[in-house]
């Protein structure tokens, strides 16, 4: 189960840096990604718009943007998380194992996807119209199911870590000694992902409005006429 585990994470972080060399080698190709990344973030601060100043909910909604959404380089962070592992797999609880593997998972689908979108769009002005265009020539509605689905299955996850004390007085003291082992950005996500949710006292709404607004969103990219989205009030 261990190996297997650590063959996964080490598949979705192979198939990460996959996206990202591809890109490398085509500057056009890789401005047109990052266009696209801006755009979802903007459409992500629109769709979760009250979520992001709610009391309770700000600072998941915030995690969720900048760590998940964002158009960000976690270049740094997934070298480190190749990195450690085997000794991840080796040392830590079958939960926190599992919570890296969804994680993988989801930042691969989440890149290969957003390569695909950069593919269909024409240039780096992407706006309602063509965001919606390219969805549809890429297709793949079980593609963009599982990815909600990924999504929610790592916010029950950081949601079920936070039920245990030991683990955030261990991810305390772990903070000098990632610094020193060059670990610094997986310690600082993995340390703010539990404070975050742990913050929350409880993420079960939060997560079911995130995967309700996802799908809804979805299938409406699906079936409206590109023309039409930039109307969807969905849309920046």
């Amino acid at each position: 189960m261990k190996h297997e585990a650590s063959a996964a994470i080490h598949e979705g972080l192979a198939a990460v840096d996959a996206e990202r060399q591809a890109r490398a080698g085509d500057a056009a190709f890789a401005a047109r990604v990052e266009a696209v990344k801006r755009y979802q973030q903007r459409r992500f601060e629109l769709t979760y718009a009250d979520l992001l100043t709610h009391p309770r909910y700000a600072g998941a909604s915030n995690f969720f943007l900048d760590e998940l959404y964002g158009p960000s380089d976690f270049t740094q962070r997934d070298a480190q998380f190749a990195r450690i592992v085997p000794a991840l797999v080796r040392l830590f609880p079958a939960e926190v194992v599992g919570t890296v593997q969804s994680l993988a998972a989801l930042h691969a689908l989440s890149e290969q996807l957003d390569s695909r979108m950069g593919r269909a769009v024409n240039d780096e002005r992407v706006d309602a119209a063509a965001y919606a265009k390219a969805w549809q020539q890429c297709g793949d509605a079980p593609a963009r199911e599982r990815q909600i689905v990924l999504l929610t299955q790592v916010g029950h996850a950081l949601d079920a870590l936070t039920g245990n004390p030991l683990l955030r007085h261990s991810l305390r003291l772990m903070r000098g000694p990632a610094r020193a082992a060059g670990l610094a950005a997986l310690h600082k996500f993995l340390e703010s992902g539990f404070d975050t949710f742990r913050g929350m006292r409880g993420a079960d709404e939060f997560i079911g409005l995130i995967g309700s607004r996802e799908r809804a969103l979805a299938a409406t990219l699906f079936s409206t006429p590109p023309a039409q989205a930039a109307r969807l009030g969905q849309l920046p």
